[in-house]
């Protein structure tokens, strides 16, 4: 896809957080502390984090102090942002070097898990892969009868076990079937779980653990499905579920719906892990590997 269409698709999935920093106000305003201390306030109203916001501020002030606020400091705070991201690797997915390439997915309920498994299952088969999708989550019935019917959609296979089984059986059996197929990519959905729930968390680790005594390398990929509507509650949960199951990649979902798209830098920093896709809208082509170039000037139209 195309830079101008990529940008076209973040604007829409920015819209709120641009509107929270409305850069044009800024111009002809003195670079004082008045208009620093908006400055952080608007970068923390956007969840960009302490850390990011203390280092963008310190870094305005020591280029802009006294001078009058223009396009010269628009496009200074721009590269501080993207000097942020830009060593992140947007959409690059590990390959094993023998099929399957497995992908573990977790998240907790609520945070568009499912259906980022979806979108991603039809990414990688526009690509030409074969897919098949293990529904781990047993604990809801719902949740593997949604993941079915994207299956469907997508046109892949998919492996579930009945409500209730262990959860690390239902991969166990994906596994085999991946394996005896020889598809190209597994992609393996968990029960969405708190990361306060550690008797979940161990169930993760469980799923995890299979997956690697079945397939060489595997999980190739983990990727954390995250809530950007969370804000600095999503940063908490991608510590705990690093911790448990070290997570490679984070999904950011539900762009569209806040103001808080600065989380993309906030994670970044806080977690070193990089963010690969972002959701901005409900199609299934709206699941978009992260551009931070793209990103970040979505957010000063």
């Amino acid at each position: 896809m195309a830079f101008k269409d990529i940008l076209e698709r973040f604007k829409k999935g920015l819209a709120k957080t641009a509107q929270l920093f409305n850069v044009r106000s800024w111009f002809g305003r003195k670079v004082d502390q008045a208009f620093l201390d908006d400055l952080e306030g608007k970068l923390i109203q956007a969840d960009v984090g302490v850390k990011a916001t203390q280092r963008i501020i310190a870094r305005v002030r020591e280029e802009f102090s006294g001078k009058e606020a223009d396009d010269d400091l628009i496009a200074f705070v721009k590269l501080e942002l993207k000097a942020l991201l830009t060593d992140a690797q947007p959409g690059t997915l590990a390959t094993a070097p023998r099929k399957p390439t497995v992908i573990l997915v977790a998240g907790v309920n609520g945070s568009g898990k499912t259906t980022s498994i979806a979108k991603l299952a039809q990414r990688l088969k526009d690509e030409g892969n074969s897919i098949l999708l293990g529904a781990c989550d047993t604990f809801r019935a719902a949740a593997a009868d949604q993941l079915a019917i994207w299956a469907q959609r997508s046109g892949s296979d998919i492996v579930r076990g009945n409500p209730g089984a262990d959860p690390a059986s239902v991969a166990y059996d994906a596994c085999d079937r991946a394996l005896a197929r020889g598809v190209d990519v597994l992609i393996v959905d968990t029960a969405g779980r708190l990361h306060t729930q550690s008797h979940l968390m161990r169930e993760l680790e469980k799923i995890r653990a299979i997956l690697q005594r079945k397939i060489a390398g595997a999980p190739h990929e983990v990727l954390l499905v995250l809530d950007a509507t969370n804000g600095q509650n999503a940063i908490r949960q991608a510590e705990v579920f690093t911790q448990s199951i070290a997570c490679t990649g984070i999904v950011l979902t539900k762009l569209d719906g806040t103001a808080k798209g600065g989380v993309v830098v906030a994670v970044r920093q806080v977690l070193n892990l990089p963010v690969k896709f972002v959701g901005v809208g409900e199609g299934l082509d709206d699941l978009q590997p992260f551009d931070a170039d793209a990103f970040v000037e979505s957010l000063f139209m």
